[in-house]
């Protein structure tokens, strides 16, 4: 339904194609021969009206007024070519080539710690175990105040500038000098920068005696084996039900959501199939190796959700594998290839759509060159309400599938959830939405961590995590008093309402100033996440209850 003309692909496609060889084999390889190259390519195309913008340029390199750089030109030219094609094609410039792969990597050289700088000071939250800073002898709690003898606490400086300061290539050198409590003086410490692990699984534990919790918040390079770890430790703990959590999860690499999938689906089921502009498709079915085809599975989804989320998400829900539960994902069934330049700039391009296995495409429609309209599609399911209620989701019914034991899917715009949980406002009052949109709500939870960092730094699991929360009595009324001397007077009728999601909130975050770090976030988050508490309700029910609730149910 959504498929482009063919003409209206292969047009710009070529264009961009021109221009960018053009420039890129005059600059390695000589304008002439670059030339004689572009034109054989543009002759076989048959499309003669590329010369006219291959012309221009050379016109504009040889003849214009003042000298231009085509390497500029060419930064200018290639993302307006790549905007004229669908929303997730697009240009990337050399310099931004490290930040846009480095999370989808699993790695990057730095020292290893965990720090906020919320307060203008550079607040050592957490120090990877093992790592850089840890050999040095950094520890959570410690306070940057200069890096390599300059001054960076109490001047404004951007946490992104702070990060850059901080990181650098492995085997480096980097001087930090430290503000530790109980010691006066400064304390100077040399790290040598070496590889960092980014983590795409953010958590996992047990959310209670057999249901284990696992958070993904990207298809990383390592995503596989970080899952793989997980259910083996989940299992040694007792699990027997999981949890998977991909809400808010943009996607990434396409064979990680594959072989992720392949873990809970039996032998010989449909994965996903790719399909390109000329028709061909290619399929991938599960080999019945996976070590969780047992587990009893729900997954959770948003409209954060998409590519590969939606590819894992459909293939668990097309072949009845498990229970999908939250709100309609962000709906992109488009697959993009990392093209790479020689001169570190790449062009992630478009090249296929992928379907679902029972055959439906989830993408959502769009206008190629038109990605200000594509971008407001979640304003306008906010105002139209599908956020709070299934009933304003609406699909054509020529996108119905069935799934093999007779459930009804719809294509055509996300992945829609067997059992919808509406976004839940009703406790957000004007007295939360100060203390935490001023973010009082956090800093109070560092100065806490501060207070009790002996304690905190004694925290190996949950348990006692647990116990030490519940042991501070005086935790939520504190708070309140902090805020007061923030400037945020008690409202005590909206605090009263909103008290059960701060001190959710408070506890979860003071769980991240532990070893324990985001896992200790999440599962102080589960008693206001509805999604989970109404995902582990499912896994608890009865087997026919369980059936049941894999048809479509609004809440």
């Amino acid at each position: 339904m959504y498929k482009n003309n063919k003409h209206t692909i292969i047009f710009p496609l070529l264009l961009a194609v021109g221009i960018v060889l053009g420039i890129l084999l005059g600059q390695f390889v000589g304008r002439s021969r670059a030339e004689s190259q572009l034109r054989t390519l543009i002759g076989r195309a048959g499309l003669n009206t590329t010369n006219k913008i291959m012309q221009t340029c050379m016109l504009i390199e040889h003849k214009y007024v003042d000298s231009i750089s085509m390497d500029s030109l060419s930064e200018m030219v290639i993302p307006l070519l790549i905007k004229e094609l669908d929303p997730h094609s697009v240009y990337i410039p050399a310099k931004d080539m490290q930040e846009m792969n480095e999370p989808l990597e699993g790695e990057f050289d730095g020292i290893g710690v965990v720090f906020n700088a919320a307060t203008d000071t550079v607040i050592v939250l957490n120090v990877i175990p093992n790592g850089p800073s840890a050999k040095a002898g950094v520890v959570a709690g410690d306070r940057i105040i200069e890096i390599n003898d300059t001054l960076v606490a109490g001047v404004k400086m951007p946490q992104n500038d702070i990060v850059k300061r901080l990181r650098g290539k492995r085997g480096t050198e980097v001087k930090v000098s430290l503000k530790r409590r109980g010691i006066d003086d400064l304390v100077d410490v040399t790290i040598i920068r070496d590889a960092i692990p980014i983590k795409s699984i953010e958590s996992y534990f047990m959310a209670t005696a057999d249901i284990g919790y696992v958070r993904l918040s990207q298809f990383a390079r390592t995503s596989y084996e970080e899952l793989i770890t997980a259910l083996t430790e989940l299992r040694q703990q007792g699990m027997k039900k999981l949890i998977f959590d991909l809400r808010g999860n943009s996607g990434g690499y396409l064979d990680q959501a594959i072989l992720i999938a392949n873990e809970f689906l039996p032998q010989g089921k449909l994965i996903v199939y790719t399909e390109d502009r000329n028709g061909d498709q290619i399929k991938q079915f599960s080999d019945g190796r996976g070590s969780a085809t047992d587990i009893e599975l729900v997954v959770l989804i948003d409209e954060g959700s998409a590519s590969s989320s939606e590819i894992l998400a459909g293939a668990v829900q097309d072949n009845d594998r498990g229970t999908i539960v939250g709100r309609r994902s962000f709906g992109k069934g488009l697959v993009q290839n990392q093209l790479p330049y020689s001169d570190g700039s790449a062009l992630r391009l478009t090249i296929a759509r992928y379907y679902t296995p029972t055959g439906r495409s989830i993408q959502k429609p769009y206008t190629n060159g038109d990605g200000t309209d594509y971008e407001m599609d979640m304003i306008r399911r906010y105002n139209n309400n599908e956020f709070f209620s299934a009933d304003s989701i609406h699909f054509a019914d020529s996108l119905k599938f069935t799934t093999p034991k007779g459930k009804t899917v719809y294509g055509g715009g996300g992945i829609m959830p067997d059992v919808f949980i509406p976004m839940d406002t009703t406790d957000i009052t004007q007295y939360y939405v100060e203390v935490t949109g001023r973010n009082i709500l956090y800093r109070y939870t560092i100065d806490y961590a501060d207070r009790h960092r002996e304690a905190l730094n004694k925290v190996e699991n949950m348990q006692q995590l647990t116990e030490l929360l519940d042991s501070d009595k005086n935790l939520f009324n504190d708070f309140i008093r902090y805020a007061t001397q923030q400037g945020v007077k008690p409202n005590y009728r909206d605090i009263a309402r909103s008290r059960k999601i701060m001190e959710a909130q408070l506890r979860a975050y003071i769980g991240r100033n532990t070893v324990l770090e985001d896992d200790g976030f999440y599962y102080n988050i589960i008693p206001i996440d509805a999604e989970l508490t109404r995902s582990i309700e499912l896994l608890e029910a009865p087997p026919q209850a369980t059936e049941e609730a894999q048809q479509p149910e609004t809440k």
